[in-house]
This record gives structure tokens, sequence and C-alpha cells, in this order.
């Protein structure tokens, strides 16, 4: 610098955190219910490394029918609020969601429910929900994968 011939290097370090989220339990189960009866359960959602506050949302699958209709036949919400809040000591509250189904037609499902936050973070992880009959019980089973 100002014409001096010495060189500086420069080492920068660091790590990178990318927001995720964990699910607790790492299954659930719906019993099943006649058609048209809401069947819901709910989940506790741990979020980590977020670097400031966030809105979560949900996006559900649609489902298409072998009449050819399509539906969504998934309910969410989060009894109380969807909002990622960090403390002062940067952990973020937990947050309840509550996930409900309800058909007028028979279905069974695998797919995925996309949580998403409020800047369409797609670092963070997806739940994989499957909804497959075994004996007298629905079973969703999430499966935790990165994008």
């Amino acid at each position: 610098l100002n014409n001096n011939p010495a060189r500086y290097i420069l080492t920068l370090s660091g790590t990178l955190r990318s927001p995720k989220m964990d699910f607790h339990p790492p299954f659930l189960m719906l019993m099943p219910v006649p058609l048209d009866v809401e069947t819901e359960a709910d989940v506790t959602i741990i979020p980590q490394d977020f670097l400031r506050d966030s809105q979560i949302r949900v996006k559900l699958p649609e489902l298409e029918l072998a009449d050819g209709t399509r539906t969504c036949p998934f309910f969410v919400e989060f009894p109380e609020g969807e909002n990622v809040v960090l403390s002062s000591d940067g952990t973020a509250n937990e947050l309840t969601c509550r996930i409900s189904f309800s058909s007028s037609k028979p279905m069974s499902f695998l797919g995925e429910m996309l949580f998403i936050d409020q800047e369409d973070n797609r670092l963070l992880e997806q739940q994989t929900i499957a909804f497959s009959p075994y004996t007298h019980s629905w079973h969703c089973t999430p499966l935790i994968k990165k994008l």
C-alpha cells in the first residue's frame, strides 16, 4: 500500500452455518379414521443455526386421485405461532406443528412436506411423510434428508 512493495497475506477462516430443523418425534402414528373424519398429531420442530428471527411455512403436497381430481388432504397449523425467535444467547424457540389429515376417499400417500423459512431458504431440511396402511393403524414416518 502507498507504493510499499511489502506483501501481506491475509487468511480468513469461518464456519458456514445453514439453518436447519430437527423433528420430534422422529416418527408419529396417525390412527385410522372413517372417511371425512379428521386425525391429527403434533410434531415439535427444533430450529438450529438460525442467524435471525424467521417465519416458517409449510408446502403441502397435492395428491391426484384415481378419477384425476387433485386434492390436499393435509392441514398444518402452528398453535403457538410459526415464528422462529432467537433468544439473547442465540438459541431458537421450539415450535409445535399440528398435522391433520382428512379425506372423503380412501388413499395412501408417500411424499414430502417442505418446511421453508420466510426467505424461501432451501437449505432447511425437509420432512418426508409416508402414510401407508399397516395392520390397524396409519404410520407417518418422517425421513429427514438435506435438500
